[in-house]
């Protein structure tokens, strides 16, 4: 018999190919950067929402290190029985057919579901098509389901100091929404039964699922087949387009160029240099009056942040960016020698004061600064001189006299192939020095992207004093790269104008 849970109903409606992969070649899935990041979000906001409607009884339990489903079912008919007013992780299952329930509540002489997400908007799809799982599941049970709800994340929500679970989620009745999907429920598990008791691949195409919301973690495996580069690795094309041109057979740059299809300078440029090896263009012109809005004292910045679904500090909203560290590289005068200061706050205080003191301290008011893509520090050195009024002229200053060192990549100043058509600076470095182990950013330990950066220091709470030691090493080791990167950089492109 097929065992189904409703994250498997969910993978199924989603993409029957995945499904069926995530069965029989796991190992072919590979995570992006952030999916460890919303599973803890996930699991800290649904821990939260259990006390939205007061004293709940939770049925979750564990044996060997797993789920004991047996038992958490036999808790919930228990309750059930007994008439508990909230059961949180409600569990149920029916002929192979398995769910639990964030929260079920009492009402109107039956049981509503209360669907938790993290999300800040409710109107998805496959939200619908969740609960609707459940609710089949339920009534196969024989629970009289009186309601189905979506319990998300207000986004205007502004932490005080005190978490206010009223207006940190937001309910919506969902039930006129899920009629549809709740139709097609029974037709939905017997293809999965068929599709998931085979052992032939199914064969499904690219769409744009596979790259929305997040990537796929089957992308690389779906996509194996296809030229290298494909239209896929276009810069700067939507998703949608790319997907036009697939269908239409347009998949290598080879053919892409011959069909004529009108194009930005920045992709025929990417088709032109991959297709003809022509090594590196430099617009010395550009380049040179780039690099004399440059001056000495030159400092290079760059921050990492961590995003809490939940906000933990004053004045913040759920998925606040909040820096809690910096690095510094800065060069005093023409041929000096390059220096580096640095911060990285303590887990489990506000960051923000200590950060932009440290940053006013580091760097003085009306000297010249870089950041790569800099809107990013730009828009965090605003937030907090709007937060620290004191520090306002400061901070303001920093971000006043930033100069964007992607501008010469992404304007098409400087280019090579080996840029793949991006100009993050995990592009351009290896594209612009490449060979040298000690700007390669896969040789760091522990903390590579900022994906990472982000999921260890929002887990260094909780550590041991050796793990935190060994965490915080490595996250100013990455840190430090980046800024190091676009001194590197900075570099070449004096080079490339001599």
């Amino acid at each position: 018999m097929m065992y189904l849970s409703k994250s498997k109903y969910c993978e199924l409606w989603q993409c029957p190919k995945m499904a069926w992969l995530r069965k029989y070649k796991p190992e072919a899935a590979v995570s992006d950067d952030g999916a460890q990041a919303r599973m803890d979000d996930g699991n800290t906001v649904g821990d939260l929402a259990m006390g939205l409607f007061g004293d709940f009884a939770e049925v979750t339990e564990f044996k060997d290190g797993r789920l004991d489903i047996d038992a958490m079912i036999k808790k919930t008919k228990a309750h059930i029985d007994k008439g508990t007013p909230v059961i949180c992780e409600a569990s149920f299952a029916f002929e192979g057919l398995y769910c639990a329930v964030d929260i079920l509540r009492r009402e109107r002489g039956g049981r509503a579901i209360y669907e938790v997400k993290s999300s800040t908007h409710y109107d998805k799809a496959v939200y619908y098509a969740d609960v609707a799982y459940q609710m089949y599941v339920l009534r196969r049970c024989g629970v009289n389901v009186t309601g189905a709800y979506l319990v998300y994340i207000n986004s205007d929500y502004v932490f005080n100091g005190e978490l206010e679970l009223s207006k940190l989620f937001r309910i919506v009745d969902i039930s006129g929404n899920i009629a549809g999907e709740y139709a097609n429920v029974e037709a939905n598990i017997n293809a999965a039964r068929t599709l998931m008791e085979s052992d032939e691949e199914p064969c499904f195409d690219l769409s744009v699922g596979c790259k929305k919301p997040y990537p796929c973690d089957f992308w690389g495996y779906c996509a194996r087949n296809l030229p290298v580069p494909s239209v896929f690795d276009l810069y700067r094309l939507p998703l949608e387009k790319k997907l036009e041109y697939y269908r239409e057979g347009l998949v290598s740059f080879e053919a892409l160029e011959r069909s004529g299809k009108k194009m930005s300078a920045a992709a025929k440029r990417q088709m032109d240099f991959s297709l003809r090896d022509r090594g590196t263009f430099v617009d010395k012109k550009q380049i040179k009056a780039f690099l004399e809005r440059l001056s000495y004292p030159l400092y290079f910045l760059d921050f990492e942040t961590v995003q809490p679904a939940v906000p933990r500090y004053p004045g913040t909203r759920p998925y606040t960016q909040i820096p809690f560290q910096y690095s510094l590289h800065y060069i005093e005068s023409d041929g000096g020698d390059i220096r580096h200061c640095e911060f990285l706050a303590d887990p489990g205080v506000d960051p923000r004061r200590d950060i932009a003191e440290s940053l006013c301290r580091d760097i003085p008011m009306n000297v010249c600064v870089t950041a790569y893509n800099k809107s990013f520090e730009c828009l965090r050195l605003k937030e907090l001189a709007e937060m620290f009024p004191d520090l306002r002229e400061h901070l303001m200053n920093i971000a006043d006299n930033i100069v964007d060192l992607l501008t010469p990549f992404q304007s098409g100043w400087y280019y090579n192939r080996a840029m793949g058509g991006s100009f993050s600076i995990k592009s351009v470095l290896p594209a612009v020095c490449p060979g040298d182990p000690k700007l390669d950013y896969h040789n760091l330990d522990g903390v590579h992207n900022g994906g990472e950066a982000m999921n260890a220091f929002a887990h260094m709470e909780k550590m041991t004093p050796e793990e935190r030691e060994m965490t915080r090493r490595n996250l100013l080791k990455y840190c430090e790269l980046d800024t190091y990167a676009m001194v590197k950089v900075w570099e070449k492109l004096r080079d490339a104008v001599m």
